[in-house]
């Protein structure tokens, strides 16, 4: 896997929420080189440099599976919720603007205003106030 590859995993993986960067990519795969964890390997790809597990970087991946787990719950775990929140968040932004096209004065005040209380609301919850109520 060249470093292209690996920002491209790490994308798709959790489904564009994490892009690294090549400026963290590169000394990260660096890093490992110099460690003994991974290596270049022949390839077709032009220049651009593969990589692949050592017999020790596969020994450590092995012994610290758990810990090398880790990230990626933190990152996959909320995701479901967060697509969610995001596509409900998207269908509201689409109301909102054919308010903000079509509208009148008066609705468009109307639509503000529930746009400062729904904000207010959200942080209400997310503070866990018991006088918050939530309806479909």
């Amino acid at each position: 896997m060249n470093g292209y590859q690996v920002i491209k995993s790490v994308a798709e993986r959790t489904d564009g929420l994490w892009r690294p960067g090549p400026g963290s990519v590169y000394p990260a795969l660096g890093l490992l080189e110099d460690e003994g964890l991974i290596q270049p390997e022949d390839s077709d790809s032009g220049s651009r440099k593969v990589f692949a597990l050592t017999d020790e970087g596969k020994a450590y991946v092995e012994a610290h599976a758990d810990e090398l787990d880790e990230p990626w719950d933190k990152v996959t775990s909320p995701h479901q919720a967060f697509v969610d929140l995001q596509r409900e968040v998207g269908q509201l932004g689409a109301a909102v603007q054919q308010v903000a096209i079509g509208g009148d004065e008066q609705q468009i005040a109307a639509v503000r205003s529930l746009l400062v209380e729904t904000r207010k609301t959200v942080y209400r919850t997310l503070a866990g106030d018991s006088g918050t109520t939530v309806t479909d």
